[in-house]
C-alpha cells in the first residue's frame, strides 16, 4: 500500500487558478479523465488566484485506476507532472500499461 504522498513536480498549464509561475499552488489535486487518458481533475479556467501562499501540492486521490502509478485509488509515481494535452491540463505522469 502507498505510504507517501505524490507531489506535483510542475504545472505548464498557465490559465489554472492554482497555477503560480508553473507550480500548483492547491493542497492536493485529483486526478480525473477519459478510458485513454488522466487529467487534473482540480483544473480550474480562471483569471482569480486560488490556492495556498507556497506550493505543497499533491496527488489526493486517482480515479484512473488502469494507470500503473495507481495504488488503492493513491498515486505512488516519484512526481506528477500536470501539461495541456488532450484536456487542458492533463497527468503527464499517466502510464496506461
Amino acid at each position: 500500500m502507498t505510504l507517501q504522498v505524490t507531489e506535483v513536480s510542475t504545472c505548464s498549464v498557465d490559465n489554472c487558478a492554482f497555477n503560480h509561475e508553473h507550480e500548483c499552488n492547491a493542497y492536493a489535486i485529483t486526478v480525473a479523465g477519459t478510458a485513454d487518458h488522466a487529467s487534473c481533475g482540480t483544473f480550474i479556467d480562471t483569471s482569480a488566484l486560488g490556492g495556498l501562499p507556497k506550493v505543497l501540492a499533491h496527488v489526493g486521490a486517482c480515479q484512473r485506476s488502469e494507470c500503473v502509478h495507481n495504488e488503492h485509488l493513491m498515486c505512488n509515481a516519484h512526481d506528477v507532472r500536470v501539461g495541456p494535452g488532450a484536456d487542458a491540463a492533463d497527468c503527464l505522469s499517466y502510464e496506461h500499461p
